[in-house]
C-alpha cells in the first residue's frame, strides 16, 4: 500500500476546518481523508504554520516551494514522490492509492423496506 503525505498551506488548524470561514475544499478533503484512514491508506497531514520543519526536511517538498513558492500549496506526496501541487487529490485518487484494498472494502448496505432475513415487515 502506498504512503501518503499532505503538505497543507498556514491553516488556522490541522484540518483548516475551523472559524467562521470554512473553505469547502478543505471540507471535502478531511471528508475523503477520513474515509481513506478507515479503509486503511496511511495518511499524514503538515501544517506549514505548524510543523514548518516538516516542510524543511522533505527534499522535494522543499525543492517545489523554492522553485514555486507557496502557491504550489497543498503538495501531495506519494511514496516520497510528488503526485499533486497546488491543489488536493479527490477521492478516486485515494481509492487508487489504496489499490486492492479500496476493491475488498464492502459497500454501504443498499436501504429496502424489508425486515432482515428478507422477509418483509
Amino acid at each position: 500500500m502506498k504512503q501518503v503525505q499532505v503538505f497543507d498551506p498556514a491553516l488556522c488548524c490541522s484540518s483548516g476546518v475551523c472559524g467562521t470561514d470554512v473553505d469547502q475544499t478543505l471540507v471535502d478533503f478531511s471528508a475523503d481523508v477520513d474515509w481513506a484512514r478507515q479503509q486503511g491508506l496511511p495518511i499524514e497531514r503538515f501544517n506549514l504554520a505548524q510543523q514548518p520543519m516538516a516542510f524543511a526536511e522533505s527534499a522535494a517538498v522543499k525543492a517545489l516551494l523554492e522553485r514555486s513558492g507557496e502557491s504550489a500549496l497543498p503538495v501531495t506526496l506519494v511514496d516520497g514522490e510528488v503526485a499533486f501541487a497546488g491543489r488536493y487529490p479527490a477521492r478516486t485518487d485515494l481509492a487508487r492509492w489504496l489499490g486492492d484494498a479500496a476493491q475488498a472494502a464492502p459497500e454501504p448496505a443498499a436501504q429496502t423496506n424489508c425486515c432482515s432475513g428478507g422477509a418483509c415487515c
